[in-house]
């Protein structure tokens, strides 16, 4: 069953990226890209970083030394001075550059898959807020029609105007949170057009399900951030301390020069190379508290990532709980659901037999759908939830 339920899991999520992945305007994808495409060239250079360039030079002088004529010379030479052996640090050096890109490469995903998680997210709310305005709409009905119930019966002098009045009151209320959904609506709608080009009425909103613990702290973004954050740091404690170690480096310089026509017979070569070697060592009065300063670092990389582990343990048991109270909450509107259709249909029954009016009927009738309507509201608050933990997973959005 689990091996059945991690195949539907990485299914669903196939899907889900499928239909959502390119959610986000032109613009910001091409912004994505631009960050990969930097992210390796910066990470391809910081790689090869150890080897030092090729110098070419070429030279020409003249020379009016001599009273009687201008000496012309030319000089071409290729030139380089590469270190061989740095104590580890050559090593060290493309293991940080590595673990460097993966870890920006990590943190770019993670700011992609937020932004569509959020656009998602969105589409959840406005859809949320078109049903709050259905429920509201028919709560206004059930206002306006106990406001006439109210003023039948205060007119018949059956009850004081204070009754009339709250009845007023509550409708008026309603009629404003219709308005303030309206203007949240047009927030989420703005927020939306600067995420996504697409209209978001003719986009398809995913099924979510809860994804297994394992798996959400298995493939978390942050996660796999954070550790390749420390294995930067380490490698980089290392590299610093190999640069205070010997190292060796090679030189070599080909040169080809015009000889001094005057001095025909010097016995000097036109062509010639020139090369040797160069042990060193720093010595550097800071070289303790600078490696020091590079392991307290990696330390603090490495807390990092436990502390991350622990985050996200708790991020999964608070949205956890927060699903089980809202799944109370449904079962709690299906149950009020049941008994106003009870309700509705002794009050219809009633209605016909005169011991109930057409009002009451009708607000008993919309007060069953109001409980339907909650039970789409909190299905939303759900999949809202849920969004939370698939943005920080990899390969779900």
């Amino acid at each position: 069953m689990k091996k059945l339920y991690l195949l539907c899991s990485l299914l669903f999520s196939s899907v889900l990226a499928d239909e959502l992945s390119d959610i986000l305007s032109d613009n910001k994808n091409i912004l994505f890209d631009y960050e990969f495409r930097s992210n390796t060239a910066q990470s391809d250079m910081l790689e090869k970083s150890w080897i030092n360039p090729i110098t070419l030079q070429y030279s020409k002088s003249y020379s009016k030394q001599f009273t009687d004529q201008t000496v012309q010379t030319g000089s071409f030479s290729i030139g380089i001075d590469q270190p061989i052996f740095r104590s580890g640090g050559i090593y060290f050096a493309i293991k940080y550059a590595q673990a460097l890109r993966g870890a920006n490469e990590a943190e770019i995903k993670l700011k992609k898959r937020e932004m569509i998680g959020s656009a998602v997210k969105l589409l959840f709310e406005m859809k949320k807020m078109n049903l709050e305005q259905k429920k509201l709409a028919l709560l206004i009905k059930n206002d306006k029609l106990d406001i006439r119930q109210k003023r039948e019966s205060y007119e018949a002098g059956l009850i004081d105007s204070s009754f009339l009045d709250q009845a007023i009151l509550k409708a008026n209320q309603d009629e404003t949170k219709k308005l303030e959904t309206e203007i949240s609506l047009m927030k989420l709608k703005q927020s939306f057009a600067l995420l996504s080009e697409k209209d978001p009425n003719k986009l398809k909103l995913p099924k979510l399900k809860l994804i297994s613990a394992q798996r959400y702290k298995g493939s978390n973004l942050e996660l796999v951030r954070d550790r390749l954050r420390a294995k930067e740091k380490g490698y980089n404690a290392k590299m610093t301390w190999a640069k205070y170690l010997p190292s060796i480096s090679l030189q070599g310089r080909y040169t080809d020069a015009d000889l001094n026509p005057l001095f025909p017979q010097s016995g000097l070569e036109e062509k010639y190379w020139t090369y040797g070697f160069t042990v060193s060592m720093p010595l550097n009065i800071n070289m303790f508290s600078d490696i020091e300063a590079s392991k307290v670092a990696h330390l603090k990389a490495q807390t990092e990532v436990i502390e991350r582990k622990h985050t996200i343990d708790e991020e999964y048991k608070l949205i956890q709980n927060k699903l089980k109270i809202i799944e109370k909450k449904i079962k709690l509107a299906r149950k009020d659901e049941k008994l106003y259709a009870r309700l509705y249909k002794t009050t219809k029954n009633l209605a016909k037999a005169g011991e109930k009016t057409s009002l009451d009927t009708a607000m008993m009738f919309n007060s069953l759908k109001v409980r339907k309507l909650d039970q789409k509201i909190y299905e939303l608050d759900k999949q809202i939830e849920l969004i939370e933990l698939y943005t920080k997973v990899a390969n779900a959005i």
